[in-house]
């Protein structure tokens, strides 16, 4: 009897600090016979800890909520290395003060409205800049991982394309989640904030990822057996955010004779979201 083909997909909520009170959220899944099933969830205290699950297996695709790049404009005018690779291991080298004093002073040249610079992939998500380091801190969050990802030797796609088994996606859950509960907050900043009407909205988008119109939209169905109530009963949405990063690196699995379903026209030094809204 043939065996059936599967492959084991990651899907990581990330934190530019992790620790025991914001975790990484780390869910593992297979994808086989066009279904993802959610097979475990853990929770990292550390970069340490997320570097070693890096380095577990020889074949996974993994979705990681980052901006794994900066805008091509911003790269250019700060005199980087025009590829991915140069800059990120610049980047690497510098503290992290240096790197937030460099986008700072960089904010402070450009007029006011036009503080922020965006990748083409942000904008067709509807994602934030990736130099921001207040509220939504991304730019942190390159800055602490995209050289770990560089050190790690795995395919970054479409930024470091390599013979690599274990595949990173740059994965973005709002604009998943956008589509198919709207602009319903469905997340709390603390575990210890549980609201009904949040509830209500993480218990309709894990239904609505189990539906046949997700499957359809996909290209492949979604259980998540008996950890659906970790997804819907975490306050803060963290877990069901790597949930969801993991079904945008299915969805992008599925295209890797494809590119992985990155737009033809996606810059590698920038980097692009996996997800169907980024690649149309």
């Amino acid at each position: 009897m043939k065996q059936k083909e599967s492959m084991h997909i990651l899907g990581f909520d990330l934190s530019s600090a992790p620790s025991n009170r914001k975790r990484i959220a780390c869910v593992e899944c297979e994808l086989a016979e066009r279904m993802l099933r959610l097979r475990r969830v853990d929770r990292l205290v550390s970069f340490a800890e997320f570097e070693c699950l890096l380095e577990t297996r020889s074949r996974w695709v993994a979705g990681l909520d980052f901006p794994f790049g900066q805008p091509r404009k911003l790269v250019e005018d700060l005199g980087w290395p025009r590829h991915w690779e140069g800059y990120v291991e610049r980047v690497g080298r510098m503290t992290r003060q240096a790197f937030e004093l460099t986008l700072r002073t960089y904010w402070a040249g450009r007029p006011a409205g036009e503080k922020f610079l965006f990748r083409s992939a942000d904008r067709r998500a509807g994602a934030c800049s990736p130099m921001m380091l207040d509220y939504t801190p991304v730019g942190k969050m390159f800055y602490e991982l995209a050289p770990r990802l560089l050190r790690s030797g795995v395919c970054v796609v479409p930024c470091r394309p390599n013979e690599s088994g274990r595949v990173a996606v740059e994965a973005y859950p709002g604009v998943l989640a956008r589509r198919w509960i709207g602009r319903t907050p469905y997340k709390s900043e603390s575990r210890k904030k549980q609201t009904p009407e949040r509830l209500s909205a993480r218990e309709k988008l894990v239904a609505a990822v189990e539906s046949r119109e997700f499957s359809a939209y996909y290209g492949f169905s979604c259980s998540c057996g008996l950890l659906k109530q970790e997804l819907v009963q975490d306050p803060t949405g963290d877990t069901l955010d790597a949930f969801l990063c993991a079904v945008q690196s299915a969805w992008a699995y599925t295209l890797r004779r494809k590119g992985y379903g990155m737009p033809s026209n996606c810059d590698p030094l920038e980097g692009c979201i996996a997800d169907p809204q980024c690649s149309a």
